[in-house]
């Protein structure tokens, strides 16, 4: 089957205040490690809850009883724990290291949530409380679905939110934030990285396979994002995808990001 490229550009208006922005390619390199790392933990967490959630849920015990579930790293240890509908005990516990296909180690102990569990707990349900506030438009199209991620931060928290979605053949970009919060939750900053849901095809309506997707970013959002790569790296397995780019008028680069390298690559 021949292969065919299928650039996805968001239309978008750009705001007349933003600028240009100029990097130099050492201040680039710099900014896009930093979105890297960042990126590596998101997928992480992110990927940690999807094998852990379905393994959860696969258990007819443990599928009864579920009520929700907490991921955090303990010592470079990625965790997600099963918690009961009450939201007091842990009924299962998912470990990963290096390989996030499977968990290293699993328990179907019933356990207290400790402190830091519980810490984590609430301060998520206080930064969800907020959420509901007209000012940051988050919504959930149809036949999508949001995942949050939090992590925390130099004595606060950051609260990710990715869009998802059980559709096939879809990777879905976009409707994406960053909430920033202090140590008891209270949101202190907040971002939204794309203008809307930019659900990239991975198909043609022929039924030809895409190889490649782009889309484009706001001037206000000059670089590929952390939960760009966290999406992709998600989905695009899936579906035998091995990179996207974004295209920034800002800086008036391609980014491109690379599946096998996990490196990202730029280009006028």
């Amino acid at each position: 089957m021949k292969l065919f490229y299928l650039l996805i550009f968001s239309l978008i208006s750009i705001t007349a205040v933003a600028q240009d922005i100029q990097y130099s390619e050492e201040e680039l390199k710099q900014k896009l490690d930093s979105v890297l790392l960042e990126a590596d933990l998101l997928y992480r967490y992110e990927k940690s809850a999807w094998i852990s959630t379905d393994l959860a849920l696969a258990d007819p015990n443990i599928k009864k009883k579920f009520g929700a579930y907490l991921t955090y790293n303990e010592s470079e240890v990625i965790k997600t724990v099963i918690l009961d509908k009450k939201r007091e005990n842990s009924i299962a516990q998912y470990s990963f290291y290096n390989d996030f296909s499977r968990p290293m180690g699993i328990s179907s102990e019933t356990k207290v949530l400790d402190a830091g569990e519980k810490q984590i707990l609430a301060v998520r349900e206080k930064i969800i409380e907020q959420l509901d506030d007209p000012k940051y438009e988050i919504g959930v199209p149809q036949g999508y679905s949001l995942n949050l991620i939090l992590i925390p931060a130099n004595g606060k928290y950051k609260l990710y939110i990715i869009t998802g979605t059980s559709q096939s053949n879809v990777i879905p970009f976009g409707n994406d934030y960053l909430f920033v919060a202090d140590s008891e939750g209270n949101i202190e900053d907040w971002k939204k990285f794309h203008s809307r849901l930019i659900p990239a095809q991975t198909k043609l309506p022929d039924g030809k396979q895409v190889i490649s997707v782009i889309h484009s970013h706001l001037k206000s959002n000059p670089l590929i994002s952390a939960t760009d790569i966290c999406t992709f790296r998600l989905y695009a397995p899936l579906y035998g995808l091995e990179e996207f780019s974004v295209y920034s008028p800002a800086i008036k680069k391609y980014m491109k990001y690379n599946l096998s390298t996990n490196s990202i690559t730029t280009d006028k």
